[in-house]
């Protein structure tokens, strides 16, 4: 199968990108390299892709891209690429959101209209939800975006919903819980916290540390992509967590496990945009696609901070 995979140098597409290329399969890869973190990560991803036969990497906008003829040469599309980041989405940024993250997504599923495509897969998130007050969170409960980033993704998964009504488009939307791993952003909190650590520098912790959320390692949202290919439901929604959630303080206390170092903690205001807890109700995900994430937190922190340790002078550079 030859599919397409936009936002291929990101955290989760260039993983993604890779596990289809180990399964025999051929990937087109589109990146803007958008400025919002350092190229030199977003091409380091994609070092180990850039040498598989099977790969075809297009550097270009979605919304300059001839998204007609790309899409009549794969059978399915796996919609990863959006700009990130809930705290930056206020303000003069949100043009920049609107679109990466709605005008792209709606070119893409008009060109996919008249195409033969297995599934046309786009990466929702849990932001959607806002301030959920019943927990477990299920597809169902209330979509109220407590930041614009979030009112974005929300608009993705609406025309996703349109286009599969209207014209039949096989879509499937995941919405991914707080997603971590080897290659996360580097403004993204795992991240921040590792680093942090590692450096003996500060954290930042918004509000009192007692906020919870469930996260999802990388190799278990890859897995749910490609289970949604194969049994995802055309015009269904998923939530994708990561099995249980936790408490970010005591996350803390296993970075500092792990990282054999004391955090030292700082306590700030509250942010605009961030939800107070995150709780995913997969039993959707379990029954259509026999989705059931692997890692626990303390072997998916184990190694994150692994491939930190690894790759520590490319984020230094990073600043």
């Amino acid at each position: 199968m030859r599919v397409l995979v936009t936002g291929v140098a990101g955290f989760i597409g260039s993983h993604l990108a890779e596990r289809l290329i180990s399964g025999g399969n051929e990937v087109v890869g589109v990146d803007s390299f958008f400025d919002y973190y350092p190229k030199r990560i977003k091409e380091n991803n994609l070092k180990r892709l850039l040498g598989e036969s099977g790969f075809e990497f297009i550097e270009g906008d979605l919304a300059e891209l001839d998204l007609n003829s790309l899409i009549s040469r794969v059978d399915a599309v796996f919609h990863q690429a959006a700009l990130a980041g809930v705290r930056s989405s206020w303000g003069g940024m949100f043009g920049e959101y609107v679109n990466n993250n709605v005008l792209a997504t709606q070119l893409l599923l008009e060109a996919s209209k008249d195409k033969d495509l297995k599934k046309f897969i786009y990466a929702s998130s849990s932001s959607v939800y806002g301030d959920a007050t019943d927990f477990p969170i299920t597809e169902n409960s209330p979509q109220r975006p407590v930041s614009p980033y979030g009112v974005t993704k929300l608009a993705g998964e609406h025309l996703a919903s349109l286009y599969y009504t209207g014209y039949s488009i096989p879509t499937v939307s995941l919405r991914y819980f707080t997603v971590y791993g080897p290659r996360q952003r580097p403004d993204m909190a795992f991240h921040k916290f590792i680093s942090a650590v590692m450096n003996g520098e500060e954290i930042n912790i918004y509000g009192t540390g007692e906020q919870t959320r469930d996260f999802t390692f990388v190799s278990d949202a890859v897995t749910a992509n490609l289970q949604a290919l194969e049994s995802g439901k055309p015009g269904g929604i998923y939530n994708i967590g990561g099995g249980s959630r936790i408490i970010l303080s005591d996350a803390i206390k296993i970075i500092e496990e792990v990282t054999g170092k004391t955090a030292n903690i700082k306590y700030t205001d509250t942010q605009r945009g961030d939800a107070k807890h995150t709780f995913a109700d997969i039993s959707k995900a379990e029954n259509d696609l026999s989705y059931s994430p692997s890692v626990n937190i303390r072997d998916g922190l184990s190694k994150h901070f692994d491939w930190l340790l690894e790759n520590k002078e490319l984020y230094d550079q990073a600043g």
